[in-house]
């Protein structure tokens, strides 16, 4: 029994190391190639011909199998991005009145997200849609579509 739960909390270290140097890879890495593999490291899903611009913040915990980003083909995610998978107010007494906020965050094949963009907790970006540069995405944003603002706003469809 308790060599089980030895090997339980290794695996469990193992793979909280393993996701936050995930994190460093595809925040810091100069190389688009590496940047991927981090993501990959942290078990998110990242499809095929994907470009992460470098400084990526993907905000989330270690060990909430709640909480994933799917990223499809052809994906490109400018410079400074932040995506939100989780979100609350730590040790503040606020904690007791509300609800920690933890989701997937769903980037579908072709779309672009502009440089410094902030996407929120539970959005799916659409397929061929963009977010402008900045954009803080706190709903979904429809396929073939073009939001941009604070909070994101149709500009047109594309």
């Amino acid at each position: 029994m308790y060599g089980n739960t030895e090997n339980t909390n290794k695996v469990s270290l193992f793979k909280k190391i393993k996701f936050k140097f995930g994190k460093i890879l595809a925040q810091h890495f100069p190389g688009n190639k590496t940047r991927v593999r981090g993501l990959k490291l942290c078990e998110f899903s990242v499809g095929k011909k994907v470009y992460i611009g470098q400084d990526l913040i993907v905000a989330s915990p270690v060990s909430e199998k709640s909480c994933n980003l799917i990223i499809g083909d052809r994906v490109a995610i400018g410079p400074r991005v932040t995506i939100v998978l989780s979100s609350d107010a730590n040790w503040s007494k606020l904690m007791e009145s509300l609800d920690f906020i933890k989701s997937t965050v769903t980037l579908e094949d072709d779309c672009w997200i502009g440089a410094g963009a902030i996407i929120l907790p539970g959005v799916k970006i659409g397929k061929m849609a963009i977010v402008g540069a900045g954009a803080v995405v706190t709903k979904n944003v429809d396929p073939f579509t073009v939001v941009a603002g604070i909070p994101a706003k149709l500009v047109k469809k594309i």
